[in-house]
């Protein structure tokens, strides 16, 4: 039996996936996580190393928009667990037919849509209620010496963001626009035939 719709999006390889609900008169059943099937259906290449939750406050919040370099570039599954949230994975692969360019999708947990972001992608969202909270499965530990972004508002990407900004950390304030740094995009690498 099923556990989730697959999707797909304008953007090669990034994937929109849905929870199938089993419902009784018990109330309900879902499978939020499978590896075989997001292997098989969702291209997953490696084994999810972290689940990590994040709770936004303030409706407006934007987070993002954030990646990590190799050899810890990381696949990410979002979905939305309280709230509501505007989802953006921003294509940065070299190379690729759809560079800069963006997905959106809204998130909620009446919904049960997730993002499954691969390599290559950043990711950032901004939250559409008060107290909105994400869970995300990633396919890599968080490396600092790794971890890299691009600003959210940068003009080459041009996010249409659905509210104001009403809070974004100092970090993400500080990231330069792509045209203020030697950003060419990210180089993807065969994991299989690296020594």
């Amino acid at each position: 039996m099923k556990n989730f719709l697959i999707n797909k999006t304008p953007i090669n390889d990034l994937l929109q996936g849905e929870i199938i609900s089993k419902k009784d008169e018990r109330g309900y059943f879902e499978r939020v996580f499978c590896i075989d099937e997001f292997k098989e259906n969702f291209n997953l290449k490696k084994n999810i190393s972290q689940i990590n939750r994040s709770l936004s406050k303030l409706k407006g919040t934007v987070r993002g928009c954030h990646f990590q370099l190799y050899p810890y570039a990381e696949t990410k599954i979002v979905s939305c667990c309280n709230g509501s949230l505007f989802d953006v994975a921003i294509d940065l692969r070299k190379g690729s037919e759809t560079y800069l360019k963006y997905f959106s999708q809204i998130l909620t947990p009446e919904n049960k849509k997730f993002l499954v972001i691969p390599e290559g992608f950043a990711h950032g969202f901004q939250t559409l209620e008060n107290d909105t909270e994400i869970i995300y499965f990633v396919t890599e530990k968080f490396s600092p010496e790794h971890d890299n972004g691009i600003n959210p508002f940068d003009p080459a990407i041009n996010i249409n963001w659905p509210l104001p900004c009403s809070l974004l950390s100092e970090n993400d304030k500080k990231r330069k626009f792509i045209k203020d740094r030697n950003f060419k995009g990210i180089e993807l690498f065969d994991f299989n035939t690296q020594e």
